[in-house]
C-alpha cells in the first residue's frame, strides 16, 4: 500500500489530507469547549445547531459550488478553500456569541464542501492505475480512521500545557500546511468541462448518477452506511454510560473499536478488490450492516453485565468494518462513472447525497433512542438498511457490467 507514496504529487496531497484532517479534529474539540464557555448547560443545543448547519452546507453548497468552479483550475480551488478555512479558524477564539458560531461554521463548511469533493477527483488523474488508485483510497480511509483516535489524544496532550483557544492555531496550521502542499504539487493537465447552461451542470453529478447502474447502487449504500453512522455517533456516549453505567472512557473504548474494525479493513482491501469485484465487496458490507445493528439492538437490549460489554465491543468492531467495506472502494466506482470533466461533478454528488442521508438518520437515531429506548432504535435503522441493501440489489443486478467507459449523459 505504501508504494503508492512514491508518486511525489500524490505523497504531498495526502499529506495534505492529513493535516488538514488533524486540523479539523482540533477544531472539533475545541469547538465543543467554545460552546460550553458560550451557553454553558445549552452547549450540546449550540452543537447540535452547528451539526446541523454543517450537514446542510454539505448538502447544499457541493453541487452548487461544482456548477460553479467547472473550469475553475482544481490548485487554485483548493488552495483558496484551505485559506478561507485558516480564516475562520483564526476567527473562532473571538467569538463571543452562539449565532458567530453559526456564521462561521457555515462559511468554514461550505469551504470544506468546496475541497472535498475537488480534492477527491484529482486523485484519478494523478494515480490513473487504477490498483495504484485503489491503494490511494485504502490509505484516505486508514488517515480519516487514525485522525479520529489522534486527535483526542493530541487535543488532550495539548490542553495539559495551553487553553482550548490556542487549540485553533493547531487548525490554523492544519489548513495552511495543506493549501502550502497543494500549492507545491504539479497538476497534471485536466481537460476542461464543455460549455454548458448552469442548471445543466447543477444537476449533471446526479444525471450521470441515476444513469449508471452501480452509482445507483451505491446511491442505497449511501443510506446503508448513514443507518450504522447514525447508530454509532449518535447513541454510543448514551449506550455507554447511560444504558450501562460505565465510563467515559470506555465511550472512547467503544468509538475506538468502530475505528479499529474500519482500519482493518482498509489495510487489507487492496488485495481483496484484486481478486473480487467491487459489487462483491461492498454487498458483502451493504449485507452485514443491518445484521449487524440487529445485534447491535439485541445486545443493548440485555443485562448489563462484562459480557454484554464484551459483545458490544465486537458488534462495534463489526459496524466499522462493515461500513470501510463500502466507503472505501465507492471512489472507484465514482472514478469508473462519467468522463474526465464530469468527475467533480460526479464526486460533489456524492458528498451531497451521501450527506443527505445523514440529515435523516442523525435525528432520527436520536429521537428514537429517547422515544423507543436504544434496542428498538438499532432495530428500525437495521429494517431501513435492510430495505436499502434489497434497493441496492435490484439497481445493482448481478451480472451488469461495470461502468468501464465513462456514462454518456447529454
Amino acid at each position: 500500500m505504501i508504494e503508492v507514496l512514491r508518486n511525489g504529487a500524490y505523497a504531498r496531497l495526502f499529506s495534505a489530507q492529513v493535516v488538514a484532517l488533524l486540523g479539523t479534529g482540533l477544531l472539533t474539540i475545541a469547538l465543543g469547549l467554545l460552546a460550553f464557555d458560550i451557553a454553558g448547560g445549552d452547549a450540546g443545543v449550540v452543537l447540535g445547531t452547528a451539526l446541523t448547519i454543517k450537514m446542510v452546507a454539505y448538502v447544499a453548497v457541493a453541487p452548487i459550488v461544482s456548477a460553479v468552479t467547472g473550469n475553475v483550475p482544481r490548485k487554485a480551488l483548493l488552495v483558496t478553500a484551505d485559506v478561507l478555512r485558516a480564516g475562520v479558524a483564526v476567527s473562532l477564539p473571538f467569538v463571543t456569541e452562539a449565532w458567530q458560531i453559526y456564521v462561521l461554521i457555515f462559511i468554514l463548511q461550505s469551504a470544506s464542501a468546496t475541497f472535498t469533493p475537488a480534492f477527491q477527483a484529482v486523485i484519478p488523474e494523478i494515480l490513473p492505475d487504477e490498483r495504484q488508485y485503489t491503494r490511494a483510497l485504502s490509505l484516505s480511509r486508514l488517515a480519516y480512521d487514525l485522525e479520529s483516535l489522534a486527535s483526542p489524544v493530541l487535543a488532550a496532550a495539548l490542553l495539559t500545557v495551553i487553553g482550548y483557544h490556542d487549540l485553533f492555531i493547531g487548525t490554523v496550521i492544519g489548513f495552511t500546511g495543506s493549501a502550502l502542499l497543494v500549492l507545491a504539487t504539479r497538476f497534471p493537465p485536466i481537460r476542461p468541462a464543455p460549455p454548458r447552461p448552469f442548471l445543466e451542470r447543477l444537476t449533471r453529478g446526479i444525471r450521470v448518477f441515476w444513469r449508471v447502474r452501480e452509482l445507483r447502487g451505491l446511491l442505497a449504500m449511501n443510506l446503508i452506511v448513514a443507518t450504522a453512522g447514525a447508530m454509532v455517533i449518535v447513541n454510543t456516549v448514551v449506550l455507554v454510560q447511560g444504558d450501562l453505567g460505565r465510563p467515559q472512557t470506555d465511550v472512547a473504548l467503544l468509538l475506538g473499536a468502530y475505528g479499529a474494525g474500519s482500519m482493518v479493513v482498509a489495510l487489507v482491501l487492496p488485495a481483496v478488490l484484486d481478486a473480487l469485484p467491487d459489487r462483491t465487496v461492498m454487498l458483502a458490507g451493504a449485507a452485514a450492516l443491518p445484521v449487524t445493528l440487529v445485534a447491535a439492538g439485541v445486545t443493548a437490549g440485555l443485562e448489563p453485565t462484562t459480557g454484554t460489554w464484551t459483545g458490544l465491543v465486537v458488534v462495534w468492531l463489526v459496524l466499522g468494518a462493515a461500513t470501510s467495506l463500502i466507503l472505501t472502494p465507492s471512489a472507484r466506482l465514482l472514478r469508473r462513472g462519467g468522463e474526465e470533466s464530469d468527475r467533480p461533478a460526479v464526486f460533489a454528488a456524492q458528498f451531497s447525497l451521501s450527506h443527505a442521508c445523514f440529515i435523516l438518520t442523525y435525528p432520527a437515531a436520536g429521537v428514537l433512542g429517547t422515544l423507543l429506548g436504544l434496542s428498538a432504535t438499532a432495530l428500525v435503522l437495521a429494517a431501513v438498511g435492510a430495505i436499502a441493501a434489497l434497493m441496492t440489489c435490484l439497481a445493482w443486478p448481478r451480472g451488469s457490467a461495470a461502468a468501464t467507459h465513462p456514462a454518456s449523459v447529454p
